[in-house]
């Protein structure tokens, strides 16, 4: 309902500007039939009447961005409260079954290995702002040390098969470094979430059947590429530019019901250009899966 109405608010700003401009053109226009004869009320009429026009212009593209920007906070809000009170209902409730009745030793166990992966989101979820945070900030000093990317990312794909308990064949993974080695010269936490980000949202927008490629190839070009494939649910031509933005979740995607923050895809951009390096995603369209790239600069080693 909220989403309609801004919508609809975002309309009416629209049709009342479009309006407006319609309005002073006709004003303008019959004003220099009128005085077609007075050269110089002409001149700076034609120049008032533009600078009314910018000002319209200006004044409506301002408001349709605030709504977006305002609705887009509020849709990020809405994600990271679900994403905390989720999990803390969730802890909540297997310590007071565990506090008033009597259990087994295997359903305890089954209930503190429940209780840390819902931890683990609540520690993802809060390391997601943060990362966003300190994104923004971009004199953030980094620690850049020389690093095999290929094992950084195969250390990501065990993590990912660990945490969302997949089976080998779901995350495939190749090395194509034709002899020019994968290392880069970077953050280590920094690059690992990126590509823990990216594997993430891989398996997110998977739906039930899991399957993707990971590859990590160098070229004689200098640069180290990691390509993440999946075959899920796919974006729209028109939400390629956008999903990289902070706050931003592709509505074609949103409807999915599937959960986040909005900060993923962001916080990997500003990962990748900090490194010196670009982030970029394809897609045949909704239901025919994406491809995400991320390139790096190589070491020179």
């Amino acid at each position: 309902m909220r989403i309609a109405s801004r919508q609809k608010t975002i309309a009416f700003f629209v049709v009342l500007g479009i309006c407006l401009v319609a309005l002073a053109v006709a004003l303008n226009i019959g004003w220099i039939i009128l005085n077609r004869r007075e050269a110089i009320l002409l001149f700076f009429g034609v120049i008032f009447f533009a600078a009314i026009i910018a000002g319209m212009i200006l004044n409506t593209s301002f408001l349709v961005r605030e709504i977006k920007r305002n609705e887009q906070h509020d849709s990020f809000i809405n994600a990271v409260t679900h994403e905390l009170k989720t999990p803390i209902a969730s802890i909540r409730l297997y310590l007071e079954t565990l506090q008033r009745r009597e259990v087994s030793e295997a359903q305890r166990r089954n209930f503190y290995n429940l209780m840390l992966l819902d931890t683990d989101r609540l520690l993802g979820t809060v390391e997601q702002v943060l990362k966003a945070g300190e994104a923004g900030y971009k004199r953030r000093s980094r620690i850049r040390t020389e690093l095999d990317f290929a094992s950084l990312v195969r250390d990501c794909i065990e993590l990912a098969r660990t945490r969302h308990r997949l089976p080998p064949t779901s995350l495939k993974f190749e090395e194509m470094t034709n002899g020019f080695g994968a290392n880069v010269q970077g953050d280590v936490e920094d690059l690992r979430t990126a590509v823990s980000n990216l594997l993430d949202n891989a398996i997110k927008y998977s739906g039930d059947r899991v399957d993707i490629s990971v590859q990590v190839s160098a070229s004689s070009d200098n640069r180290v590429t990691l390509s993440v494939q999946d075959h899920g649910m796919g974006i729209a031509e028109p939400e390629l530019k956008h999903i990289f933005k902070r706050f931003y979740r592709a509505p074609s995607r949103s409807r999915s019901q599937v959960k986040g923050t909005g900060l993923g895809l962001f916080i990997v951009r500003a990962i990748a250009r900090a490194h010196g390096g670009e982030v970029s995603a394809v897609s045949d369209g909704v239901g025919h899966g994406a491809t995400f790239t991320l390139e790096l600069p190589r070491s020179a080693t």
